[in-house]
């Protein structure tokens, strides 16, 4: 089973807001997911990204994958920094 750490979204039509969720990487973009970690959201200029590091660095422990998108807002966050760290 392959884990992935992933958005998922919400919010109206044209103004997503996204959850960023831990989910089996066979479950649909918004359907069934392990955790919640956080939240974005790109309409505030600049994106706001409100993760959990704690949650978000135990994840990557595991060996969960971030998909790229998540990846580039780990970075922002500085939390893949401290990930490759340790």
């Amino acid at each position: 089973m392959s884990i992935k750490i992933r958005l998922a979204r919400a919010g109206a039509k044209k103004k997503p807001f996204y959850q960023v969720v831990v989910a089996d990487c066979r479950a649909r973009r918004d359907g069934r997911f392990i955790e919640n970690v956080g939240t974005y959201d790109p309409n505030k200029n600049p994106a706001v990204a409100n993760l959990s590091e704690e949650k978000t660095l135990e994840w990557l422990g595991k060996g969960a994958q971030p998909t790229d998108t998540v990846k580039q807002i780990l970075k922002k966050a500085g939390i893949w920094e401290k990930y490759k760290a340790v």
